[in-house]
Parts: structure tokens; C-alpha cells; sequence
């Protein structure tokens, strides 16, 4: 069961120096110097490429800009820390020479990697494992002043498609972040984001279930991501590919903004950007 604990209600992000509203939802897009990331038109492996798809991302309205150097898609390969090294500090290193008031996220699990991400000019810390792959990554976020996002999982990329049993999802969920928003509070971390981890230790049923009360996490009182774009708990439940998924993406963008996301984590900036308007436009 969740421990009583009493957190303090966050409307804003303080990222380089700057005080970004959530009140209003916005955009992370996601950059990806994988070749095997499970939506093949986000893969970017040269420079060119990057800084297009990055420019084209933040005129379509993204606020962050999310690389990464490992692929999170269940089954995925190994890929050594020297190696995700050689992917994204570069690219971080480029795009921050290119777009320096861009807000670069790095997304990965390792402490070294993000600790090096945040000297290239990287402000963010996107941790898929929620701490639970490096005891070292909540000292990391502290001592970097990152902004840190903690998504709930089981195992690793390569096990965690078999670890989806749950006694009470939700509550053994609310369980995992209590505890690592207390021990991220002790260090002072001052700016945490909460993202449920769609697909992450999950059946598609759950990620229905996660999605359908999004608003229950909201207890925490902390700004709430949603990574749901193109995942198979989209393509699967349509019978298609992830090239076929943006409608469905969107119509789940609009559903997780409805219970409460603050943050679309997604592919596709532009139809996430307008998602947002339309929403804002309904309830705001």
C-alpha cells in the first residue's frame, strides 16, 4: 500500500534557468541515434538528419527535445556504456551548438552516461529504470541539479516483457515512486516528473487500465508523462504497424491530457502540438 506521505504540488519545470509553465501541456520530442528503435522513421544516425528532424520538432512547437542512444523496446539488444557514449554525447554536444536554448533531455538508465549527457549540455534525465538499474543515478541527478524523470519498471529492456504480474498494479506502482520521490527528495532534487512506463513491464490489458486512470498518480502532486507514442499497445490493439499508429497515438494523447498528462512524449511533434491546442481549447 502507498505510504501517507505529503509532497508539495509542482506547476512548473526549473530547466537552464528557466521557469516552464505546465499549466498548459507541452511537447518532448523524441530523437533517437539507435538503429534499432522500434519506429524505424525516428532511428537517426547521421548528423544531417538529426538536426533536420530536431529543427522540424522544435518549429512544430516542441518544448524538450529527448535523445537516446539505447533502444527501450522490449528484446532489444545490449548496448554497451562506452558505446551509448559514442551515440549521444555528440549528438547532445551538436544539437546544443546548433540550438542552444533547445532543452535536451537524455534518455538512458546509466549514471556515467547521463552524468556526461548533462556536461554536453543535456538538463534532463529520462530513466526508463526509475533508479532501478544504477544506484548511483539518484547522487548523479542531485549533484547535476537535473530535472529527473522516473518511470516505473520491471528488469531490463531484455526481461521485462516477462515480468508483468501484479497483485495491484496501480498501488504497487504509487509504492515504487513513493519511495524513489523520497529518496530523490532527501537529495534535494527539486524537479521530478512522473512517467507511468507504457509498455514497460506491462501487458497491453494494463497499459488500457494505466491509461484509463492516469488521474490516480496525480496524488503525488508531481507533472505526469506520457510516452505512449506509436507503442504497440497502440499498433497491436489496431492490428498494424507502428507506421500506421499516429492516429491512434493522437487519440490516446487526447485521453492521457484528459486525465491529467502534462507531457506528451512523442514522435509525431506537429499532431501532438495540435492535440494540445484542441485540448486546451475544450477545457482551459
Amino acid at each position: 500500500m502507498a505510504k501517507d506521505t505529503i509532497f508539495s504540488a509542482k506547476k512548473t519545470l526549473n530547466i537552464k534557468g528557466n521557469l516552464i509553465d505546465l499549466s498548459s501541456p507541452i511537447v518532448m520530442g523524441i530523437l533517437n541515434v539507435t538503429p534499432d528503435s522500434f519506429h524505424s522513421d525516428s532511428r537517426m544516425l547521421d548528423s544531417k538528419s538529426l538536426l533536420q528532424l530536431a529543427e522540424k520538432m522544435l518549429l512544430d512547437g516542441a518544448t524538450l527535445l529527448d535523445i537516446g542512444g539505447y533502444s527501450s523496446r522490449p528484446n532489444a539488444d545490449e548496448v554497451s556504456e562506452s558505446e551509448e557514449i559514442n551515440r549521444v554525447i555528440p549528438s547532445i554536444e551538436l544539437l546544443n551548438m546548433e540550438f542552444p536554448q533547445a532543452m535536451i533531455s537524455i534518455d538512458t538508465f546509466r549514471s556515467k552516461v547521463a552524468q556526461k549527457a548533462m556536461e554536453a549540455g543535456a538538463c534532463i534525465i529520462n530513466d526508463i529504470s526509475g533508479g532501478s538499474l544504477d544506484e548511483q543515478m539518484f547522487e548523479t541527478v542531485a549533484k547535476s541539479k537535473a530535472v529527473y524523470i522516473m518511470t516505473h519498471m520491471r528488469g531490463t529492456p531484455q526481461t521485462m516483457s516477462g515480468l508483468t504480474d501484479y497483485d495491484d498494479l496501480l498501488m504497487e506502482m504509487m509504492d515504487f515512486y513513493v519511495d524513489g520521490v523520497e529518496k530523490l527528495s532527501s537529495l534535494q532534487v527539486a524537479d521530478i516528473i512522473i512517467d507511468p512506463g507504457f509498455g514497460f513491464a506491462k501487458t497491453i490489458n494494463q497499459n488500457y487500465e494505466i491509461l484509463k486512470n492516469l488521474q490516480y498518480f496525480q496524488q503525488l502532486n508531481l507533472p505526469l508523462l506520457a510516452g505512449i507514442s506509436r507503442k504497440s499497445m497502440i499498433y497491436k490493439a489496431l492490428d498494424i504497424g507502428s507506421a500506421d499508429a499516429l492516429n491512434g497515438t493522437t487519440a490516446l494523447h487526447m485521453i492521457a491530457l484528459m486525465n491529467g498528462a502534462s507531457i506528451l512524449r512523442a514522435h509525431d511533434v506537429k499532431e501532438a502540438t495540435e492535440t494540445i491546442k484542441l485540448y486546451s481549447a475544450t477545457y482551459e
